[in-house]
């Protein structure tokens, strides 16, 4: 539960220190999918099954960093409906419980005014943003908001940063590091442990923050890899959307595979 005066950033580090697992475990929803409110579900039985922080994707028409099961998911909830304003409001109803980190796209930041956006996400009580389309030398004006609003801009990197940009960007990285582990969009892979390694010793090399792993991890035992490697937490989306999609019982389906996960980073006897 959040404590008055608490800023998103703060969360933030507080939900990595008081994990309790080998890493923080860090569920993606995909806002309003199958609808909003199950989306609300959803994150409510992630919680309940040990998530740390929630990843909420904002549906976007042209999510270049998605792969195509995220990606229809999000085409899905905007065709039912789904809008900033009713994502916002799942992110108010997780909020009280999990740190909320908003994955978003440059535009739906800029349109309305960095200023206007940040407010909004703000008094949603929602944590911070990802912009994975927002370059690193165009971050400033976004990045000096948020952080005027206690907000983490949580920076990318990829194994194909440069050692220049790597240290560029975990110096102003805020909340944690999304490190991508593979090349590509979002999606399923089969990944081996020793993949990871050598992407996440760099990242943790550049930064002070918390350096969080994502892309292609899907199973309780690459989770457990990723920890074992060095991540100070796990993202996991792709396989999780998949299973909103194909159950009758969405949240259900979503509960359990996260606790799967959780079980996989639990500490080690």
């Amino acid at each position: 539960m959040s404590t008055v005066g608490t800023t998103g950033i703060e969360r933030i580090a507080e939900a990595f220190a008081r994990t309790g697992k080998r890493a923080a475990l860090m569920p993606y929803v995909m806002g309003g999918f199958p609808t909003l409110d199950e989306s609300v579900r959803i994150g409510e039985a992630c919680v309940q099954a040990g998530a740390d922080v929630i990843e909420l994707g904002m549906p976007y028409s042209d999510p270049l960093a998605d792969g195509p099961v995220i990606h229809a998911a999000a085409t899905r909830a905007l065709a039912a409906g789904a809008n900033v304003a009713g994502v916002l409001e799942v992110a108010r109803a997780l909020a009280g419980s999990v740190p909320v980190v908003l994955m978003c796209y440059a535009n739906m930041v800029f349109a309305p005014g960095v200023d206007a956006f940040v407010e909004r996400v703000e008094r949603a009580g929602a944590c911070g943003l990802i912009v994975p389309d927002l370059p690193q030398g165009e971050a400033s004006e976004v990045l000096d908001t948020c952080d005027r609003h206690g907000l983490a801009l949580v920076p990318l990197v990829a194994p194909t940063t440069t050692p220049e940009r790597l240290a560029a960007i975990g110096a102003r990285a805020r909340g944690f590091l999304y490190t991508i582990s593979v090349v590509g969009t979002t999606g399923e892979r089969g990944t081996a442990g020793d993949a990871f390694t050598e992407v996440l010793a760099r990242a943790k090399a550049s930064t002070s923050a918390p350096v969080a792993l994502g892309f292609g991890i899907s199973t309780p035992e690459q989770a457990r890899q990723a920890a074992d490697a060095g991540a100070d937490g796990v993202i996991v989306g792709t396989r999780l959307v998949r299973a909103a999609e194909e159950a009758e019982d969405p949240a259900g389906a979503v509960g359990a595979l996260v606790s799967e996960l959780a079980a996989g980073l639990a500490p080690a006897r």
